[in-house]
């Protein structure tokens, strides 16, 4: 049965992933980065230093948990983007692995970048993967990205990807974490962000600033400060957090589709897993893919789904 194994070490999680092509499914095991209460994050080599624990637990639990034979196909998402200079040490985890586990297997080695593994993973979960044949708008939306992106067939790498807009400033995950630490949370404070803006009473009205089709987003953490040290409540002051994100990103659809036509719209990322932003979107592109929350988050879905295009030539 042909299996393809995928690796992904982000920032944020541990993931492996064996995608079974004979039953188009997915098998996964992740494990997000120990970060400490009241930080933003990991440092680098903190990062590597937990991926380098969590892996061999991420591939013991992957494999001794499903009945998987060897696969003979791993892909790594080895850099944040297929752009020259797209680095971070955390990824060389993965990829030292993979190359390893190749060496040691004769399996085919792949590398790709994490950015068109979440993009795939989204397609995946959306029953979408038909459209790596044509050209799409993609958005990448996560801690380190809010990206809105022309996505077209390549031979090499699957997809090209061109950049139509992105944040000049803070990043839209960025902008929840730190109004969630803000509130007490923990980091990620994503799902817990989510339902305290499920509990708001007050809905305020908000207004995107985009420049040429990129975004400024650190005037929702400046506004949501202000909210909060003004008496507002913690439910209220995340609902305009998520909002402000969610019509942000309708704004850079705006700009995209008018600029390249009305193409196919996926979402993607770790943000894009808030039911509450997801669902302002639909409202205004109901046709609009997204993936669901386990494939939406950092994952190795995405990459394990590359190494079966890669090897099998379907696209």
């Amino acid at each position: 049965m042909p299996e393809f194994l995928g690796i992904d070490t982000s920032n944020y999680t541990t993931s492996a992933a064996v995608y079974v092509s004979e039953e188009n499914r997915i098998y996964q095991a992740k494990k997000l980065l120990l970060v400490k209460e009241g930080e933003l994050g990991l440092r680098q080599s903190d990062a590597v230093f937990h991926h380098t624990k969590q892996l061999p637990d991420m591939i013991e639990k992957l494999f001794g948990d499903n009945s998987l034979g060897t696969p003979m196909t791993v892909t790594a998402s080895a850099r944040p983007r297929n752009i020259e200079g797209s680095y971070m040490p955390c990824f060389l985890c993965g990829e030292g692995f993979a190359r390893s586990y190749s060496a040691v297997t004769g399996a085919k080695l792949f590398t790709t970048s994490h950015q068109i593994g979440h993009i795939l993973a989204a397609l995946y979960s959306a029953d979408r993967l038909e459209l790596v044949k044509e050209p799409f708008i993609a958005f990448h939306v996560s801690g380190g990205t809010t990206d809105c992106l022309l996505c077209e067939p390549d031979e090499e790498n699957v997809l090209s990807i061109t950049e139509i807009g992105t944040s000049l400033d803070l990043k839209a995950g960025q902008a929840v974490d730190r109004t969630g630490v803000m509130l007490g949370l923990r980091f990620p404070c994503g799902a817990e962000l989510e339902k305290l803006a499920a509990g708001a009473d007050k809905l305020y009205k908000v207004k995107p600033v985009l420049k040429d089709g990129g975004c400024c987003l650190s005037g929702v953490e400046n506004k949501c400060g202000s909210m909060l040290k003004n008496g507002e409540s913690p439910g209220n002051t995340a609902r305009y957090c998520l909002d402000f994100i969610a019509e942000t990103i309708i704004a850079m659809t705006a700009y995209a589709v008018e600029k390249h036509g009305e193409l196919p719209l996926v979402f993607a990322g770790g943000v894009m897993s808030d039911v509450i932003i997801r669902d302002r979107i639909i409202s205004r592109y109901p046709s609009a893919s997204f993936a669901e929350p386990q494939f939406s988050c950092d994952n190795a879905a995405g990459v394990a789904i590359y190494g079966y295009l890669k090897s099998t030539g379907e696209k």
